[in-house]
């Protein structure tokens, strides 16, 4: 559980937005999404290596 401690005389819309990225930084979102579907090891593994030979190619092009 997230706690935010909101100081006297601060805004509600700051203290929102300090929770808001908190929230967004411990990837909570992410991990909710991520456990949704079950994905083989094979798959994730093979996603890992399309995205590494994605990123080499584009600093490789990036370089040129």
């Amino acid at each position: 559980m997230l706690i935010i401690q909101v100081k006297e005389g601060e805004n509600i819309d700051r203290a929102i937005k300090r929770y808001k990225r908190k929230y967004r930084n411990t990837k909570i979102l992410q991990e909710i999404r991520k456990r949704k579907e079950y994905k083989k090891p094979s798959v994730t593994k093979r996603e890992q290596l399309k995205k590494a030979q994605y990123k080499e190619q584009f600093l490789l092009d990036r370089e040129k």
